[in-house]
């Protein structure tokens, strides 16, 4: 199971040509009230895909919440995303369940076909590949999801197919 932990927001992604005022609304709406850190982070990543250090810092500065405070709740939290991610996310099972039934299998060979390791995103931004503790599907372990498509009882090789097709339907679509 992958776990990761930032240092330093110099770490997160920058990301160029943000338009900032975007999250004026939010900020409105959550100010001063208790409890807001959480909703405004997830409604800044639903509007930007993930939470880049120039969000942080509107936030951090127009909703008079220190820079720490966000940040160790973003880092703290796993639905929150400090760097882009593919337009597909690929969780892989590693419960128990799926665990004896080899899901490792199925993360190294999305690894090796994708080019990628856990964690990580493909260069064009397609995949996202990610370990994940329970999906809730033990019936059908091996189990990965992409999206809200769940996919059971996989070996390595039908993983890596179910991927490819998918890009294959992208390209032809």
């Amino acid at each position: 199971m992958r776990v990761v932990r930032i240092h330093s927001i110099d770490k997160v992604i920058e990301s160029d040509g943000l338009e900032l005022s975007l999250l004026d609304p939010l900020i409105v709406k959550y100010k001063g009230k208790k409890g807001n850190l959480i909703p405004l982070l997830q409604g800044a990543q639903e509007l930007f895909g993930h939470i880049p250090k120039a969000v942080f810092e509107k936030i951090s500065r127009d909703a008079a919440i220190p820079l720490s405070d966000l940040f160790g709740v973003a880092t703290f939290y796993a639905q929150f995303r400090l760097h882009p991610v593919g337009k597909y996310i690929i969780k892989v099972c590693h419960g128990t369940a799926c665990h004896v039934q080899n899901a490792l299998e199925i993360s190294e060979s999305l690894e090796e076909a994708l080019r990628i390791k856990d964690g990580q995103t493909t260069d064009d931004r397609f995949y996202t590949l990610e370990s994940v503790a329970c999906l809730g599907c033990c019936s059908l372990a091996p189990v990965m999801m992409i999206g809200d498509q769940t996919y059971g009882k996989l070996t390595g090789n039908e993983a890596v197919k179910i991927v490819k097709n998918i890009r294959l339907n992208e390209k032809a679509g």
